[in-house]
C-alpha cells in the first residue's frame, strides 16, 4: 500500500568538491520565514527507475488554491545537506503563499530527493533524468501542468538547476540559481551558450567562498542575468531565504 504523508495545514563531481568547501562559517542569521499559511502540501514515497530507488516527492499549492490543479510547475533541486523532506521545515509552501498575496501568478512547487552526489548521472543513479523524466510523469498525475517548467535550487541545487537548463533545451523556461555550487571550467560554465533565451536568476551572498565564481558565471552568460543580486550573506537558507521572494517573483512571471 503506498504510503502518503500529508503536510497542509502543518506548519557527481560537477558540484561535490564545490559544495563541501562552499563556506566562511561564521555565526549565522535564523531564516526569515513569511507568516503565511502553507497549501496544500504534500509528502509522498515514489519508485524512481532514474536512481534505481524509493525517493520522497514533495508538492507544495499556495494556499486557496485547493488541489493546484491546472497550475504551472516549479521545480525544486535542493542542496547537498538537505533532502525533500527537509522542504517543509524550510517554509518553502508558506514563501509560495506569500508570493501569490503579493500579486504573482499562483503556480506549484515541486521536487524530489536527488542525492549528495550532484543532480547528474553519477554511479548508474541519475537524478538528473528523474527531474527530466519522471517528475513531470508524477505532476501530470496530480493534473498540474507539465507543458514547461521553471526551476531552482541552491548550492548543489542551483548547479543542478542550470545544468538541467542547459542539458535539455526548451524543458525549462526560467532558471533561478541561489549560490550555485559551479567551477570555472565546469559543464555549467561550458555549456552557458545553452540559457539563450532562458531568464536566469543568480544569487550570492558577499561573505559565501563562491561569490567570485557567481560573478564570473555572470559574465558568460548569453544574455545579462534577469534577476539577482550579490549582497551581505554566507551559504546558509539565512541568506537565501532573504532572497527567495525575489526569485518567486521570477520563476512566477516568466
Amino acid at each position: 500500500m503506498k504510503r502518503r504523508t500529508l503536510l497542509a495545514g502543518a506548519g557527481a563531481a560537477l558540484t561535490l568538491t564545490a559544495a563541501t568547501t562552499y563556506s566562511r562559517l561564521r555565526p549565522a542569521q535564523e531564516p526569515v520565514i513569511p507568516d503565511a499559511p502553507a497549501g496544500d502540501e504534500q509528502l509522498e514515497p515514489r519508485e524512481s527507475r532514474a536512481r534505481g530507488r524509493t525517493v520522497d516527492f514533495w508538492t507544495a499549492v499556495p494556499a486557496g488554491h485547493g488541489d493546484g490543479r491546472g497550475l504551472p510547475v516549479c521545480l525544486v533541486l535542493h542542496g547537498r545537506s538537505k533532502t525533500a523532506a527537509d522542504f517543509p521545515a524550510l517554509g518553502l509552501a508558506r514563501f509560495l503563499t506569500e508570493s501569490v498575496r503579493r500579486g504573482n501568478p499562483p503556480l506549484v512547487l515541486a521536487g524530489a530527493n536527488g542525492g549528495r552526489q550532484g543532480w547528474m548521472p553519477w554511479a548508474g543513479d541519475d537524478p538528473q533524468r528523474m527531474v527530466h523524466e519522471e517528475l513531470p510523469e508524477w505532476c501530470a498525475e496530480r493534473g498540474f501542468v507539465t507543458t514547461s517548467f521553471a526551476a531552482f535550487g541552491w548550492s548543489m541545487g542551483g548547479a543542478g538547476a542550470l545544468l538541467l537548463a542547459e542539458t535539455f533545451p526548451g524543458f525549462v523556461r526560467c532558471v533561478g540559481a541561489l549560490s550555485p555550487a559551479i567551477t570555472e571550467g565546469g559543464p555549467v560554465f561550458t555549456r552557458a551558450a545553452a540559457l539563450r533565451g532562458v531568464p536566469v536568476g543568480l544569487w550570492c551572498g558577499t561573505d559565501d567562498s563562491l561569490i567570485d565564481t557567481a560573478r564570473t558565471f555572470e559574465t558568460v552568460l548569453p544574455q545579462p542575468k534577469a534577476a539577482g543580486t550579490y549582497g551581505p550573506g554566507r551559504h546558509n537558507f539565512a541568506y537565501w531565504s532573504r532572497c527567495l521572494p525575489a526569485l518567486l517573483d521570477l520563476v512566477a512571471r516568466e
